[in-house]
């Protein structure tokens, strides 16, 4: 049985991005990452990463008086689980509609074209 992945909101995402670049890390090292990014203050910071301590998205390990955070999903399955939920609510889970819509509104590079159609024949064999 496969684990529950959490729903992670956008701005939770943000702090995701850097534990999986950089994992263990503190409350303080996910701040220096974002506020030359963003014009979050640490408490909002402080309070994304409690969040997502509550969605069991993050674990931590305490060191002295330091919280090492770390991810307890991976990229890859939050992506997986977003994705699913994007294509079910707006497309009813048919992927052929979507696909349509995206090549109809992106300008695509020939080497993406190219590409895309590499993908399709390997899924076809």
């Amino acid at each position: 049985m496969s684990k529950e992945v959490p729903r992670i909101s956008e701005a939770e995402w943000e702090v995701m991005k850097v534990f999986w670049s950089k994992a263990p890390a503190t409350a303080n090292d996910v701040i220096d990452v974002l506020g030359d990014n963003t014009d979050w203050k640490p408490a909002t910071i402080k309070s994304l990463i409690n969040r997502l301590l509550n969605k069991k998205a993050l674990g931590f390990q305490q060191a002295g008086k330091t919280y090492l955070y770390f991810p307890l999903v991976s990229e890859e399955e939050c992506l997986k689980a977003e994705s699913s939920s994007f294509l079910q609510r707006l497309y009813g889970g048919a992927l052929k509609p979507m696909l349509v819509n995206f090549l109809k509104q992106e300008q695509l590079t020939a080497e993406e074209v190219e590409d895309l159609k590499k993908l399709l024949d390997e899924r076809k064999r």
